[in-house]
């Protein structure tokens, strides 16, 4: 009946009543939650990797002209990674954990479940669509959950490329993934989740955030942000250079939700920051950018008009000191640097989400807090190129991003010991690692007592020597407890 579904012409809410309702008589049956079945779909996931590895590059390529490196290294070995952790922690991760407990309890045992949610969505964003597709996928099958997958429709060959792929290694019964565009998100947005992780902009996920709260379902949202760079000037340049390049436009050409947004340096500093890029993004991408086939290609028209309306700005287009070639037939933009735009353009108020990278001036370095936190928002990541451990220290006490990193970019992502997620406009929850399991899990409290050791002094009548006996025992007083059965026996 699933399968019928899936492939109708037109998905609607009654055919994702239909996948819900399959999904959750699954769950129900207790398929998902045994560690044989978790692990046999992690093992499965890996799998299905190993042996498709080539045409998930090929696909990757037909969407974004995204380099092979890129995607073997920033999308499939990264998924890879995160099931092998999971295979690895998952039955520790299971495991009830012990809790503590207190004198108001006494005598107790008491321990914390981890057990899955049930039904979850995970909503996938366009360009890093096999990586954002299976990763959070990755903690919502560890953690025990039935999962309906809907990538992006604007990464065409990925999302079918995963439809057929999960339909052929994965437990169809279990894990679905459901292709469409607005209209079928809409239709999955319709009905009661016990979880949704959606990654993408913060319109959309107002959209997704208002269509949860009418099931009171909880959210996780990967957002995105102006994610700034400070550079300082004590520092290994052509090493900090060839880092934000790394992380700008070796990262799908700056369309990266944690691709560096903007600099901020001094304005001291700044030349010798751009004769430095010059040189560095020669070396890597050579004289003529747009023919470099290490760089990826704007996903499509549309995005290409919003990038070329951020440069043509009147106060923006006399700002370019490198780069701003482009190719429209090919959807190529070179990697450009401005200098000293002014902070009110639409290049500085907007999420760029491409390979333009604009320097912000200031008078000293420690300015730079000032600049990031006068934008109102937290990014989902913010850097910083220094050697000052005081400048260290401020940096991580002043700005408030969903992750931080001093003297690289991006590389936080790789580690699945950090949590992974944003704050405030950057988005909410987290995951990577054991916090994708604990993201689709519910925390079970559970307490245990025997019938010895009962507390008449709870139960009526009331009396007071009952109310200063119990204030005693809340408060943890031993002394409290003896005063006041002591005063108790007096009277």
């Amino acid at each position: 009946m699933a399968s019928e579904v899936e492939g109708k012409a037109v998905f609607d809410a009654d055919s994702a009543e239909e996948v819900v309702k399959e999904l959750r008589a699954t769950f129900a049956a207790g398929t998902t939650k045994s560690y044989e079945w978790r692990s046999t779909q992690l093992n499965a996931m890996l799998k299905m990797m190993e042996e498709n590895e080539p045409l998930i590059v090929a696909a990757l390529c037909d969407d974004l002209s995204k380099p092979e490196l890129e995607s073997s290294i920033y999308e499939i070995a990264m998924v890879k990674s995160s099931c092998r952790m999971a295979l690895k922690k998952m039955k520790q991760w299971m495991m009830p954990e012990k809790a503590k407990t207190s004198l108001i309890t006494f005598p107790s045992s008491a321990e914390i479940v981890s057990e899955p949610l049930g039904v979850v969505l995970v909503i996938s964003a366009w360009n890093y669509p096999f990586l954002l597709s299976l990763d959070p996928v990755v903690g919502a099958i560890a953690a025990g959950n039935a999962v309906v997958l809907k990538p992006s429709e604007i990464s065409p060959a990925t999302s079918s490329l995963l439809a057929r792929l999960v339909a052929d290694y994965l437990d169809r019964s279990c894990i679905k993934v459901v292709e469409g565009a607005v209209p079928e998100t809409s239709a999955l947005l319709e009905q009661k989740w016990d979880k949704i992780l959606y990654t993408g902009n913060e319109r959309i996920a107002r959209t997704v955030m208002a269509a949860a709260a009418k099931h009171l379902t909880p959210v996780v949202l990967e957002l995105g942000g102006k994610c700034p760079v400070i550079v300082d000037s004590d520092i290994n340049l052509q090493v900090a250079t060839r880092r934000i390049i790394s992380g700008k436009w070796g990262c799908n050409n700056g369309q990266a939700c944690v691709s560096p947004d903007y600099i901020v340096t001094t304005k001291n500093y700044a030349q010798k920051l751009i004769v430095s890029f010059k040189c560095e993004l020669e070396r890597f991408y050579g004289k003529n950018p747009l023919e470099s086939k290490d760089l990826s290609r704007i996903v499509n028209s549309s995005h290409f008009a919003r990038l070329s309306k951020l440069l043509d700005e009147d106060k923006v287009s006399s700002k370019i000191v490198h780069g701003g070639e482009r190719d429209r037939a090919n959807l190529k933009i070179s990697p450009t640097i401005l200098l000293d735009v002014p902070q009110d353009s639409l290049i500085m108020t907007e999420e760029i989400f491409g390979p333009l990278l604009p320097i912000i001036l200031v008078d000293e370095v420690e300015d730079s807090f000032d600049v990031i936190n006068s934008s109102g928002t937290k990014p989902l990541a913010a850097y910083l190129f220094t050697n000052n451990k005081k400048l260290k220290k401020k940096f991580v006490a002043t700005v408030s991003a969903g992750g931080l990193v001093v003297n690289d970019t991006t590389v936080h992502l790789a580690e699945p010991t950090l949590p992974f997620g944003g704050v405030g406009n950057s988005g909410m929850g987290a995951y990577h690692g054991k916090f994708s399991f604990d993201t689709f899990s519910h925390k079970k409290a559970v307490l245990c007592r025997g019938f010895a050791g009962d507390a008449y002094v709870r139960y009526p009548p009331y009396s007071r020597g009952k109310i200063r006996l119990l204030k005693a025992v809340f408060d943890g007083s031993f002394l409290g407890i003896i005063r006041a059965l002591i005063g108790w026996s007096k009277s």
